[in-house]
C-alpha cells in the first residue's frame, strides 16, 4: 500500500496545509461548542437578504391596511400574528418555539438549531483530530523507513523526500546467489534477522521481502547489490561483496532477503577475513514513543 501514498506521505510538505485546515475548523468549531449563538450572530453580519423579501413584507403590511390598525398592540414575546384581547395577558411562546423571521435575520437560533450546530461542531472537531492522526501515521511511517535506511549505512540525499519509496526498498535484481571470483572482496557491514518481532518497515517499502521467505536481510547500495554473495555452510554463513573496489556512499539501500536451508542456530555470520558481521535491528518507533516525542517535541 505504501508506494501509492507517495504523493501524500511527505510530512513536512503536508504540515502547512493541515495546519491551515485544522485552524479554520477549530476557529468555527470551538466557539460553536461553547455557545452556537456567537458564531450565528457573527455570520449574520455578513448575510445578505434579497430586496424581493423586503418588498413582499411591505406589500403584506399594506394589504392588512385598516385591519392592522384596529388590532390591539402585540406585546413583546407574543406569537407573530396572534390577536390580542383587552384585559387578557398575551400567551407566552413555548420554550422550543422557532425564532421569528426578524430573529432569524438577526441570527437568533432556536433550541433545535442550537443542538444541531453543536453536533456539527463536534463532528468537525473529530474530523480535525482524525486529520492530525492521519498525518502522524504518515510521519511515523516515513521516519521509520528513514531511520532503517540510515542504520544500513545510507547517507542523506534526494531520496530523503520519500524514504519508503526511494531510500530503502527490496532488491530488484540480486539475490546473493552465485560464486565469488574476485581475488579481493569487500566486507558486508551488517545484517538483520527476521525473527519473532518482524520488522514493521518492511510492510511499507517497495518490493518488500516477504516475512515467511526471509531469514536474513542484508542491505547494500544499488551499485553493490548484484555483487552480494551469500554462502551457507555447516558451521557458518559467509557474506561478502564480490568487488575489488569499495562500495561508494549512497543515499539508498537495497535489501536482499536470504532464505536459509536450515535454521541459523548457533552458526556465526562472517564476512571477509572471517570477521563477524554486526547484527542490527532497525524498526519503527512504537506508538508510546511517537506520542512521547509529540508531547516533548523530541
Amino acid at each position: 500500500m505504501a508506494p501509492y501514498l507517495a504523493a501524500v506521505r511527505n510530512y513536512w510538505s503536508l504540515l502547512p496545509a493541515i495546519a491551515v485546515i485544522v485552524g479554520l475548523i477549530l476557529l468555527y468549531a470551538i466557539p460553536t461548542l461553547i455557545n452556537p449563538q456567537w458564531t450565528s450572530s457573527i455570520l449574520a453580519l455578513f448575510r445578505q437578504f434579497p430586496d424581493a423579501s423586503l418588498e413582499l413584507a411591505e406589500a403584506s403590511a399594506k394589504a392588512a391596511g385598516p385591519k392592522a390598525e384596529s388590532r390591539q398592540p402585540v406585546a413583546v414575546g407574543a406569537y407573530a400574528g396572534q390577536p390580542q384581547h383587552a384585559g387578557v395577558p398575551p400567551e407566552q411562546p413555548p420554550a422550543d418555539a422557532e425564532p421569528t423571521r426578524a430573529e432569524q435575520a438577526a441570527g437568533v437560533l432556536g433550541p433545535q438549531q442550537i443542538k444541531s450546530r453543536r453536533m456539527l461542531a463536534i463532528f468537525m472537531v473529530c474530523a480535525a483530530v482524525a486529520l492530525i492522526g492521519f498525518n502522524v501515521v504518515l510521519n511515523r511511517e516515513a521516519n521509520g523507513c528513514y531511520e532503517a535506511a540510515k542504520a544500513w549505512g545510507a547517507i542523506d540525499g534526494k531520496a530523503d523526500k520519500d524514504p519508503c519509496v526511494n531510500k530503502i526498498y527490496g532488491s530488484f535484481f540480486g539475490d546473493g546467489s552465485g560464486e565469488a571470483f574476485e581475488t579481493k572482496q569487500q566486507p558486508v557491514v551488517a545484517y538483520q534477522l527476521v525473527r519473532g518481532k518482524k520488522p514493521t518497515y518492511l510492510r511499507w517499502i517497495q518490493n518488500a521481502p516477504k516475512y515467511d521467505e526471509s531469514d536474513l536481510l542484508i542491505g547494500t547500495s544499488m551499485e553493490c547489490n548484484l555483487d552480494l554473495k551469500v554462502k551457507e555452510e555447516a558451521d557458518r554463513i559467509s557474506v561478502l561483496i564480490d568487488s575489488d573496489s569499495p562500495c561508494p556512499p549512497s543515499d539508498d539501500i537495497s535489501l536482499t532477503a536470504v532464505k536459509l536451508k536450515k535454521p541459523l542456530g548457533d552458526r556465526e555470520i562472517v564476512t571477509v577475513g572471517d570477521k563477524p558481521v554486526k547484527e542490527i535491528n532497525p524498526d519503527v518507533d512504537s506508538w508510546p514513543t511517537v506520542l512521547k516525542k509529540l508531547v516533548t517535541g523530541g
